[in-house]
Order: C-alpha cells, then sequence, then structure tokens
C-alpha cells in the first residue's frame, strides 16, 4: 500500500501529518463526524470514546485520513477519517463516480461492484452503488460474497467502465479495504490513483452525495459463466487425485467445489471448521496461508485421509496455496516453486506469449521461459503491474499470486490457479509421481533456485526509512560468503522499472537479495535467491537442497546485520 511514487499498496498507517490537536479539538471533530455519519455503531462508538476521554485513540482516528492509492483503500474497521467506514466509503465512492465521468464515460456506462464476507462488506457494497446511480452511472453488485478474480472477471465480461471489490485480502479480521479496477478488468496504477484521490478530495459534504436505488444485483449467471471459463482451461485427462482443500473461512469455498466437480475430479476434503465464511476467522491468528500455523488444520486432515495433494485459497480467492507430502510429513510448497510449476505446465502445453513475476520473485522463470522461446518480463511488486502487460500468457508473485489466463481474468486468480494445479498433481499421480518430482526436473534442467525471506515488523514507523538508509550509505560488500558484485537503488527507477523503495543485491553464482518495506504492513522485508548446480547423480538434487539451506542461512544472517536488525 502507497510507497514512491504510489507505486506500491496503500499503506493506511502513512497518513497525512496534521500539528497535534487537543482534547477539545477532538471532541469537536469527532461530535462534527458523527453528525454526518449515518452508521448507528459507529456513531455509539465516537461518543464512548469521548465518554471515556480516549484522547489518544481520538487523535489516532483524526490525525489524517485514509490515503487512496494503487490499491484504493485498506484500513482498520471503525469511526473517524483514518478507520474504513460508510462516510469514508461513500465519499471514495463518490470521488471515483467523479474521476469516472470526468474521463468521458457514456451516458449508459456501468460499475460491477463485489464483497467479500468481512465485517461490512456488504453495507460497503450497497452504498458504492448507491453512489454510483446517483452519479447516473448504472450499478451491478455481485450476487453475494464472492471471489475477488470474479469481480476482475465481471468488469469485461459485462462491459463496464469500472469496478469496485471490497476486501482486505489476507489483512487481519479488523481490518476491510476497497480496491478499484478500471475498464480494462486490471487494478488502478498512477496516475490515475492520484486522480481519484484528488476528486475524493474535491467530495463536499456527505449529504450532498446523491443516493440512488443501488442499481442491480447480479444473479448467479455471471459466476456460471466465470466458472465455466476455468473449467475451459483445461482439457479431459487423469482426474484421480485425493484432495484437501480450505477456503480459510472465506469466500472460495462454493466456487472451488463448482469448479472441482465440472470438471471431474472428486469432491474435496474440506476442514469443517474453515470451511464457512466467518469475518473472525476464529481458528487463525493471520487468515493468511503464508502464515505459520494457518495450514495446520488442512494438514491434519490431510494425514488423516492420506491425501495426495492440500490447496488453499486466501480470504478473498485469489491466491493459492499447496501443500504436499514429503520425507518429513506435510510441507508447505513456496510461491516460487508453485509458480515454477505452473510456468512449467504452461510452456509444455506451448502457451506463448510474455511471462513475467514481480522483482521480488525467483529469476527461475526467465530460464524457463528463454528454454521454451518465450519472453519474459518483471514488473514491480503488485499485480496492477502484471496484470496490464500486453502479450501476457502468464504472471506470478511469489505471495502466492498467480495469473494463468490473462485473456479473461488480468488479476491473480486463486481459483483458476488452483483447478491447475490439480490437473498437474493428477497427471503425475497417474505416472506415479507427484509436484516435488516435476520440480526436481526443474531443477536438473536450469539448477535449483532457493528463495527464502526475512520479515522484520516494526512498532515504530520511523525505524523502516532509518533502516534503509543504513543500507544505503553502508552496503555489504559480501552476503553469505558470495561477493556483492553490484548494487541497485530501486529508488532511482531504470529503463526496465519505475522507482520503487528498495535495494537489490546482484551476488556471485547468480544469487540476489532484495530489500524493501512491505506494501502492506509495518515490516521490512528481504527477499533471497541462490542457485545452486544439480550434479548429475542419484541425489543431485537433495545435495543442492541442503547446500541452499546452507547458503540461505548465511545471506539471511549478513542482511540482518548489515540493516542493524
Amino acid at each position: 500500500m502507497g510507497e514512491v511514487s504510489g507505486l506500491d499498496k496503500l499503506d493506511h498507517r502513512k497518513r497525512r501529518p496534521d500539528s497535534l490537536p487537543t482534547m477539545s479539538d477532538l471532541i469537536s471533530q469527532a461530535r462534527a463526524w458523527a453528525a454526518q455519519d449515518p452508521d448507528p455503531q459507529t456513531r455509539a462508538e465516537l461518543e464512548r470514546l469521548i465518554g471515556a476521554g480516549e484522547s489518544d485513540e481520538l487523535a489516532d482516528r483524526f490525525r489524517g485520513t485514509l490515503e487512496f492509492g494503487t490499491a484504493g483503500l485498506r484500513g482498520a474497521l471503525g469511526a473517524g477519517p483514518n478507520r474504513m467506514n460508510r462516510v469514508v466509503v461513500l465519499r471514495a465512492a463518490a470521488g471515483l463516480a467523479a474521476y469516472l465521468k470526468a474521463n468521458g464515460t457514456d451516458p449508459d456506462a456501468s460499475v460491477v461492484i463485489g464483497y467479500d464476507a468481512r465485517h461490512n462488506s456488504d453495507v460497503f457494497a450497497r452504498d458504492t452503488a448507491e453512489v454510483m446511480t446517483g452519479a447516473g452511472l448504472k450499478a451491478f453488485t455481485l450476487p453475494r460474497p464472492l471471489p475477488t478474480p470474479l469481480l476482475a472477471y465481471a468488469i469485461r465480461d459485462l462491459g463496464c467502465v469500472a469496478g469496485v471489490m471490497v476486501t482486505a485480502s489476507h489483512n487481519p479480521p479488523q481490518d476491510n479495504g476497497y480496491k478499484v479496477y478500471l475498464g480494462d478488468g486490471s487494478q488502478i496504477v498512477p496516475p490515475s490513483d492520484t486522480e481519484i484521490s484528488a476528486a475524493i478530495a474535491a467530495v463536499g459534504e456527505l449529504d450532498t452525495i446523491p443516493r440512488g436505488d443501488g442499481g442491480e444485483v447480479l444473479g448467479d449467471e455471471i459466476l456460471d459463466r466465470y466458472l465455466a471459463t476455468i473449467a475451459n482451461l483445461i482439457p479431459d485427462g487423469p482426474r484421480d487425485l485425493n484432495i484437501v482443500y480450505t477456503p480459510l473461512h472465506g469466500v472460495g469455498g462454493t466456487s472451488i467445489q463448482a469448479v472441482l466437480k465440472l470438471t471431474g475430479f472428486p469432491e474435496p476434503h474440506m476442514t469443517t471448521a474453515q470451511e464457512q465464511p466467518d469475518p473472525d476467522f476464529p481458528t487463525v491468528a493471520f487468515p493468511n496461508p503464508e502464515e505459520p500455523g494457518a495450514m495446520d488444520l488442512a494438514m491434519a486432515l490431510a494425514r488423516e485421509v492420506d491425501a495426495d495433494i492440500v490447496v488453499a485459497n486466501d480470504p478473498d480467492a485469489d491466491r493459492c496455496a499447496v501443500a504436499v507430502p514429503g520425507p518429513q510429513g506435510w510441507q508447505m510448497l513456496r510461491g516460487d516453486e508453485v509458480g515454477a510449476l505452473l510456468a512449467n505446465h504452461l510452456l509444455s502445453k506451448g502457451k506463448q506469449g510474455v511471462y513475467a513475476a514481480s522483482i521480488v520473485s525467483s529469476s527461475l522463470l526467465g530460464k524457463q521461459a528463454a528454454a521454451h522461446g518465450q519472453p519474459y518480463t518483471q514488473t514491480l511488486t503488485g499485480f496492477k503491474w502484471i496484470g496490464r502487460l500486453p502479450g501476457l500468457a502468464f504472471g506470478y508473485e511469489e505471495a502466492l499470486g498467480y495469473c494463468v489466463d490473462p485473456e479473461h481474468v488480468k488479476d491473480k486468480d486463486g481459483v483458476s490457479a488452483l483447478l491447475l494445479i490439480c490437473e498437474m498433481a493428477a497427471a503425475a499421480k497417474a505416472e506415479d509421481r507427484d509436484l516435488r518430482s516435476l520440480l526436481d526436473d526443474i531443477a536438473r534442467e536450469h539448477g535449483l533456485h532457493a528463495t527464502d525471506q526475512l520479515s522484520v515488523r516494526f512498532s515504530d514507523l520511523a525505524e523502516i526509512p532509518a533502516t534503509m538508509q543504513r543500507l544505503r550509505e553502508a552496503p555489504p560488500s559480501s552476503m553469505g560468503g558470495l561477493t556483492v558484485e553490484r548494487v541497485e537503488d530501486l529508488s532511482l527507477g531504470s529503463a526496465e522499472l519505475p522507482p520503487t523503495d528498495g535495494l537489490r543485491y546482484h551476488l556471485a553464482d547468480g544469487a540476489r537479495v532484495i530489500v524493501r518495506p512491505s506494501g502492506t504492513e509495518p515490516k521490512v522485508k528481504a527477499y533471497l535467491e541462490v542457485v545452486i548446480p544439480v550434479e548429475d547423480t542419484e541425489d543431485g538434487v537433495d545435495a543442492a537442497r541442503i547446500n541452499a539451506v546452507g547458503r540461505l542461512d548465511a545471506i539471511r544472517a549478513d542482511v540482518q546485520k548489515a540493516a542493524g536488525l
């Protein structure tokens, strides 16, 4: 959320700085806000804070506003301009409508709105639809809480000029968000974000925003078309696969069950405790399949039913995670490993076009594409960059996001990616193999590309730029015993990439480290990669993996030292 040039997702913790107000000022601001707030719950919330004299909490809520950036809005639910609530959403919708009308939309222009199962998502979606119709635009709303990639599909399927998805993806339960797409079906990028933000800032008092009837609630036909499109991605073939699936309390469950049935797979075993949408996400600390413990219930079920594969979506089903049995039990595949498998699958089928990954993803994709004579490119992090590449055939980012059908969904899609993964796993099983053996084949051909991350959370946000500054002022000469051959300051930009806050270290033997502030959380992240040649022996891949673990550990230690973490 918002970094240099607005090129990463908006961080709701980065606010417009204001001078510190007195308690009297805060009470005046809070009461003025409550007077326009149509939500009795958030009005009462402000009154409780005023009555309890919660000056720090009030100051945080009124210190600034949630900034609209390339991911739209995202923040904690609650009253005040620095929270996600109906006032903020109504103003955002009015600003978006004004932007669309100022940019030449015709009288029949329409906007489609989707929402997940988080607290207030349905309310925010309804408010948005009413503002769009009040502005003279047509509004279509998806029939119920459904996956984000369906919204991206619906924009082009319905010929809309824009789409809004009310979701905070895999953020904690207290958050919600507002993601905006334009008519090409991809997320907004600069300068659209700043122009929409300016239009939001120009919105007058809430009671001046016209409200219409909410437009049309779509039927299941839109979902049926989306699922049929995905089903057509895979031809007839092996379908014997014992699948465990979890939607992590999100909205992907019914769509996954339907598309697996459409394509002839057996019904998956569902993690019962996580099967139904639940905005409180009671079984996980963070509803993100990458987080430790999030997949424990699914892997326990896999052991119980002797599954072949575990697959999962994040709560809005735009990401996909995979776990497989291994020598030490069930293990998650890294996002880069799933990306390599999907790329290998599509390339082997002869899919032509651009193969793309974010700069923090593995460099392996470039070698895979070159081996099949296909172009390859890197983008900044975020599918807003990957999804809009001309001629895209496949794109991914290491954070479990995969675009396997850009002809229909120009965004990451955890539903279609999951189906292709099951197709791969079933075909491998029919040959008495598995996904691990496919990864071994890729390593033998291109070398073992092993990746890892170092992630440090900060309570003091000032430490984030200070950490980056330390690295710029005193760059290390080696990491993990490998010489640093070249350092790129990504904030300067290049012919290939716009500026973004980050540093890229090119090490000897093809190794690489990228350090950047997180776009979604108060963290600094380091993305590590080593490339280990695989010897032509029976245990060559296993030996390379052992070697890679040691190198990654050594690099991680040196990154921590250099950054003062």
